[in-house]
């Protein structure tokens, strides 16, 4: 029997042009990544500077929203007031904050590509090959648009509860400012709001239990997705190409996660679900319970106007919503929210509020299992606290 051929597109120069064109670029397309977050984030337009009085103002709350915080964690915070960005300066930065998770993503479909390849139907040859040539750009094209739509509602670094090495805070001043304005409420306590949640952020998630469960859990999430080589050949052939704008059709098909990804949930994925929500929740509810204690002292009365409205618009799923908890496995609804929450205060109650903080930012191995995240009390004597 005969060897099937090293190059598939031998026969077909166009595709052999577009495959060396895009041979080199590694998993993924950077270049296409960086390309398409810019264009989510900014619109294709240029971006004006941030205004000085938002940026004025953000230096001066913050160091009261430092104290509060430090006061509430005994967690010293740096004196350095937080950086303030454009939505597109946030999507180049949240890349590359998350560029490893993207890169063992991009890897593990890659790697099981190769391995799921080999001799059979030439033309379903050549359909692998054309998936994996396209793959990087595809993959590139999909998390920056992602990023880029997430960096159009983003009010800092830590509106998602995955965890990033950032030496500063970055607050986006245009997106609070309008915010603020679309629920008319008032512009300083509006960041005053958000400056206690970033700092919460960035105190939970440097919380070394918390953080780094989180970060393996999310690691083997991405690493476990198992392609599909039948998915872009299938799609492809249903495209209906006799429509007005068959260049649309095009972009609606490519555009679905699934096809970009080129991927199917795997088994270990779904084994890894119920963890990795515990966690999520976990992370989650202790962030909005610090912000909570601290925004009622420094906010006042708007305080719990703000949340309710902030977290109204986070488990509104968007298009990127739904990408990042495919993509990374981070769910964050209703419920996880609620459940997280009633998980902190649940500790709270039982053991006091300095203990209960305390344990939860220091404690090694403070990240709830499945059956924990609904039940403080098993939490607490897994731990061994009394």
């Amino acid at each position: 029997m005969a060897e099937p051929p090293d190059d598939p597109f031998g026969g077909l120069p166009f595709l052999g042009d577009l495959a060396r064109a895009m041979s080199g670029q590694g998993p993924i397309s950077w270049e296409a990544a960086q390309q398409f977050a810019q264009l989510g984030a900014t619109g294709g337009t240029t971006e004006a500077n941030v205004d000085p009085a938002s940026r004025i103002a953000i230096d001066r709350l913050a160091g009261i929203a430092r104290m509060h915080l430090t006061d509430l964690t005994g967690i010293d915070l740096d004196e350095s007031a937080p950086s303030v960005v454009t939505p597109g300066r946030w999507a180049a930065d949240t890349l590359e904050a998350y560029r490893p998770l993207f890169t063992d993503l991009a890897t593990a479909l890659s790697r099981h590509a190769e391995a799921d390849e080999g001799a059979g139907d030439p033309m379903a040859q050549m359909m692998a090959g054309l998936s994996r040539m396209m793959a990087p750009a595809m993959l590139g094209m999909a998390v920056g648009s992602m990023v880029g739509d997430l960096a159009r509602r983003a009010f800092g670094v830590h509106d998602l509860p995955i965890p990033r090495q950032s030496p500063t805070l970055s607050l986006v001043p245009s997106t609070i400012d309008a915010f603020a304005n679309e629920w008319e409420i008032g512009a300083d306590e509006m960041r005053m709001w958000v400056l206690a949640h970033e700092y919460a952020g960035w105190i939970v998630g440097s919380a070394t239990g918390l953080s780094s469960t989180l970060s393996g859990l999310i690691r083997r999430h991405v690493g476990a997705f198992r392609p599909d080589p039948d998915a872009i050949a299938e799609r492809l052939g249903s495209l209906d190409m006799s429509g007005d704008d068959p260049m649309e059709a095009l972009q609606r098909t490519l555009g679905d996660p699934e096809v970009l990804l080129g991927a199917i949930r795997s088994p270990e994925q779904r084994e890894l679900a119920p963890a990795l929500d515990a966690v999520v929740a976990a992370v989650v509810g202790l962030t909005d319970w610090l912000v909570d204690a601290v925004s009622v002292r420094v906010v006042g009365g708007e305080a719990l106007r703000i949340a309710e409205a902030v977290r109204r618009r986070r488990v509104e799923s968007s298009s990127a919503d739904v990408f990042v908890e495919r993509l990374l496995g981070v769910r964050i609804d209703d419920a996880q929210v609620r459940e997280g929450k009633a998980f902190v205060q649940g500790v709270v109650d039982r053991i006091g509020e300095d203990r209960a903080i305390s344990t939860l930012l220091t404690h090694h191995d403070a990240a709830p299992t499945a059956n924990e995240i609904t039940a403080p009390g098993l939490w607490l004597a897994r731990l061994g606290i009394e």
